[in-house]
């Protein structure tokens, strides 16, 4: 038998067997969507590929034949996450606003493939999820500027949803009127009260009046709505596109490392035990009423070498001057460690809910 002839063999041989560990493959990547859809976690998982690509690359010793086995891991990869997002199309996301609106924008950077489901409010948003009307939802936590989102925050306490990714969403806030409006016609902007914080100092030299609005994207489709060329909006460019509304001025808002932390929550609870870096997790907690219960508790996260990032917090709307504490912290709660840690915790804490764990992104 002649090389050309036997090295055919030998291919069609090894693509019998690769077709077949193909479909093998491609079944399990329809069940890690099936939890995804379950979780509400993203298609793409960037810390997950590079911990695969990694791994493959030690199994190939030949420098040379490596590099090309580490492009034919990232084709693979392709491949799953299209097939992912082929089966997640019948995906039901909730977010608070409207189209246009920058949780809009949040939800389909996450879920580009599911249908986003908008609500008038955070609450709405997030019983739609508790109820079954939709898979997941997207809210905001907390913005670089302003702070947290106390509402979404108490829903975290009181709610039964579970937080399994987080997408910081970078914020442009951009002043939106009438086509052909000027600036010394306006004498009144709408928007949302954390995009007025956000433009406060620009605002106040303009001297316009600021009113508040339930949303960015609605105070936009107001102002498209009134016709009055006195009111302009303070949004984003995809709700000028939406609502036919011209960008008079860009970039407004005070800080230009404007930040909104926006969490996926779903009914189920990501748990993993594995212990890679750039994992976290959040967890809200009431202490007994005795001395030090909540310098100890501090002390017990500590101990068990969790890094707190945040601590803060909140009054409990039932009872009068009394205040729940909101955690996030570095590492994974589910481990052996972790578990640990919520044991000892509960020696001090009247109330201990881990609310979810999430990879940085």
């Amino acid at each position: 038998m002649d090389r050309l002839k036997q090295a055919r063999e030998i291919i069609n041989e090894v693509d019998a067997e690769m077709a077949r560990l193909f479909v093998r493959r491609m079944e399990a990547v329809a069940m890690v969507a099936d939890h995804k859809k379950e979780h509400g976690l993203p298609v793409l998982d960037e810390a997950r590929e590079e911990e695969v690509i990694r791994r493959g690359a030690a199994r190939v010793e030949d420098d040379e034949l490596r590099a090309y086995y580490v492009n034919f891991i990232r084709n693979n990869m392709a491949i799953s996450r299209a097939y992912q997002h082929k089966l997640l199309k019948g995906m039901r996301v909730a977010y608070s606003g409207t189209e246009g609106a920058f949780a809009h924008i949040a939800t389909g950077k996450l879920f580009p493939e599911a249908e986003r489901v908008a609500y008038s409010d955070f609450t709405t948003a997030y019983r739609a999820v508790e109820n079954g009307e939709c898979d997941a939802v997207v809210l905001p936590i907390e913005n670089s500027y302003n702070g947290d989102v106390g509402q979404v925050t108490d829903l975290m306490f009181s709610g039964n949803l579970y937080v399994n990714a987080i997408l910081d969403l970078a914020v442009t806030q951009d002043l939106l009127v009438l086509p052909g409006t000027s600036k010394n016609e306006i004498r009144t902007v709408l928007s949302h009260p954390q995009a007025l914080g956000q433009c406060a100092e620009y605002i106040r030299k303009m001297h316009w009046d600021p009113r508040e609005y339930g949303n960015t994207a609605l105070a936009a489709k107001c102002v498209a709505e009134t016709g009055d060329r006195s009111v302009a909006a303070i949004a984003s460019a995809d709700a000028a596109a939406v609502f036919g509304l011209e960008v008079l001025e860009r970039n407004i808002n005070e800080s230009r490392s404007n930040t909104t932390r926006f969490a996926v929550f779903s009914r189920a609870e990501n748990l993993q035990e594995s212990t890679r870096m750039g994992q976290h997790f959040i967890m809200v907690f009431t202490v007994k009423n005795e001395a030090g219960c909540l310098a100890r508790a501090i002390d017990v996260i500590g101990q068990y070498g969790f890094n707190m990032r945040n601590l803060r917090s909140r009054p409990m709307k039932e009872l009068l001057w009394q205040y729940y504490f909101y955690v996030e912290a570095d590492g994974n709660i589910h481990t052996e460690q972790g578990q640990a840690m919520l044991l000892e915790l509960g020696a001090f804490c009247d109330r201990l809910k881990v609310v979810g764990t999430y990879s940085a992104t």
